[in-house]
């Protein structure tokens, strides 16, 4: 079933929608969870708190990138319970290292002082994810958006570890200074 049937599904309140969602991304979403919490068993969650979100989002929106969207649930329902166990001091995993490897380029969100800041750091960085080779694209996208490890990374593209940490690195440093030209404040 392609995600046009699926949304109208939703938007008619088809219980079947969810057990598409499931059938068609289910894999992808415990895929973006797992990177971010690294259990089988708190992504499996996610995914079910996703399919239960998208139930709840559709109506009123009609997204037109149906996989983006149900990306960006899970990724947020992940990165909130990653937040929550962090608090506990419950977690130990790639998350913290990515994000941690990305906080001296972005602001942090308690920096950020207003919905116009967050929408102009958006768009900002969307034109410098858009400005990259495709190999450094891939990679910087993979390592920070799916939270990948870099041994995963260096696996999936045939590259060493070394190479990915070094294109990270110098990606990361291109992303400092295009955002200070942009005129946002680290």
């Amino acid at each position: 079933m392609d995600d046009k049937q699926i949304i109208g599904l939703y938007l008619k309140r088809n219980e079947a929608a969810i057990s598409e969602t499931q059938n068609k991304y289910g894999r992808y979403c415990h895929y973006i969870a797992y990177n971010i919490l690294g259990s089988d068993q708190d992504a499996e969650e996610c995914v079910n708190d996703t399919c239960h979100k998208v139930w709840y989002s559709i109506p009123p929106e009609q997204p037109h990138n149906f996989s983006a969207f149900i990306a960006k649930i899970t990724r947020n329902l992940a990165l909130d319970k990653y937040r929550k166990y962090a608090a506990k001091k419950r977690i130990d995993s790639q998350t913290a290292l990515a994000l941690d490897e990305l906080s001296e380029c972005i602001p942090s969100p308690c920096d950020v002082e207003s919905v116009a800041d967050k929408m102009d750091l958006s768009d900002a960085l969307s034109r410098f994810i858009k400005s990259l080779s495709p190999q450094s694209r891939k990679v910087f996208v993979r390592r920070y958006w799916y939270l990948s490890s870099i041994k995963e990374i260096a696996e999936d593209y045939n590259i060493s570890e070394s190479k990915v940490k070094m294109l990270l690195l110098r990606t990361r440093n291109k992303l400092k200074l295009f955002l200070e030209k942009e005129g946002v404040q680290i």
